[in-house]
């Protein structure tokens, strides 16, 4: 919802593409600066405790952006601010929460688990930009801004309520020779880092979905409700990917089926880009969504499942250099380019890109082609 909300009100206030592209250089500059630190305090400190301080810092953004709505002194600066500060937050909050997964649930379900966890995420995004927009469109964007704040108290309950046993501190320091550690694990290990490069490269190339507002207003002229739509149509193919794929046991060939899903994934937003029909739209971000989560199950399980646990945290937050400098880098891009080109053809180079990327990857590394999806390495 609040992803909604941002990108609409930046684009009402000033009206231009490359103000959207800066919204995903805000979130992008703390990765750069603090992930490697989020990473090692995954690995020292009590992650319920980490988890918990990180959620107070984002209900703290989210009621600054309301009050600052609801009282007319909003402006982008503040949002951009208040976008970096709620980013930084998550930079703690994300290896912690994904370094303890593999903790609670058997490896032989990991893949499933996996599964299951990304269809509750990509509910939420389903709902959530839906919901985001009829509020926008009924109220005011302050509201939405209210109600995550409210939301993450659930969050917060859920770790009152967490084992504590799957959440132990382990062993590593805040000191160089612990972030070499994490640094050298991931250069020596092929398989993660060759799905590091994809997660950045796709989603650098293919992030046009910081352009629906313009879509939404300028070509397709479906407003703020139909901006939720667009923004839920990805996450319901997600959703349904999701439950296939978590419904299923071992796969095989998972390098071949993870390197046709990201072509799917480039392909959708092409096809998108071009569209001028709202339901084509429709359906190609559903195909985009289908891609994403399938290809996105398969890295998270072959990354943590190759990962010993006392790297976890650290292996996770040099991922997220990955996962989230290539899509907020891919916004600013975007932006760019549709300012330069215009929003349609911005995408349509997105797609492209993508497509690129995997052919020259799995080219680079044929170990990732060939991956079968048997080769679970470390226990713990």
């Amino acid at each position: 919802m609040q992803v909604v909300a941002i990108n609409w009100q930046i684009y009402l206030i000033t009206g231009s593409a490359l103000s959207l592209g800066i919204i995903g250089l805000s979130r992008f500059l703390p990765v750069v600066l603090f992930s490697l630190l989020g990473g090692i305090a995954a690995d020292i400190f009590d992650k319920k405790k980490l988890m918990g301080a990180a959620q107070v810092v984002m209900i703290a953004t989210s009621l600054i952006l309301a009050l600052a709505t609801f009282s007319g002194h909003i402006n982008p600066p503040l949002i951009y601010l208040l976008i970096a500060i709620h980013s930084t937050a998550s930079i703690f909050d994300t290896p912690a929460r994904q370094s303890i997964v593999p903790s609670l649930v058997p490896k032989k379900y990991f893949m499933n688990a996996v599964g299951l966890n990304t269809i509750m995420w990509q509910t939420a995004v389903v709902l959530g930009p839906a919901i985001g927009g009829f509020l926008i469109a009924m109220h005011d964007v302050g509201i939405v801004y209210l109600f995550n704040a409210l939301s993450f108290f659930a969050v917060i309950l859920a770790l009152l309520l967490m084992e504590k046993s799957a959440l132990k501190p382990k062993s590593a320091y805040f000191n160089l020779k612990s972030l070499k550690e994490g640094i050298c694990f991931v250069r020596r290990t092929p398989m993660i880092y060759s799905t590091m490069f994809l997660d950045f490269f796709a989603t650098f190339f293919a992030s046009g979905t910081v352009l629906l507002p313009i879509f939404a207003k300028d070509i397709l002229a479906v407003g703020p409700k139909g901006l939720g739509i667009l923004y839920s149509a990805p996450a319901i193919g997600a959703v349904m990917a999701g439950l296939l794929v978590s419904s299923l046991g071992h796969l095989k060939n998972q390098g071949k089926i993870l390197l046709g899903a990201i072509v799917l994934y480039g392909l959708s937003t092409i096809l998108f880009g071009i569209s001028k029909s709202f339901y084509l739209s429709l359906f190609f971000l559903f195909l985009t969504g289908i891609g994403d989560v399938v290809s996105t199950i398969i890295r998270n399980t072959i990354r943590q499942l190759t990962t010993p646990n006392y790297l976890r945290g650290r292996m996770v937050s040099i991922n997220m250099i990955f996962f989230y400098g290539g899509p907020q880098l891919g916004e600013a891009e975007a932006g760019i380019a549709a300012a330069a080109f215009g929003a349609p053809i911005s995408v349509v180079i997105g797609g492209v890109g993508t497509i690129a990327a995997v052919v020259i990857l799995s080219a680079l590394v044929p170990k990732l082609k060939n991956y079968q999806g048997d080769e679970l390495l470390v226990s713990g």
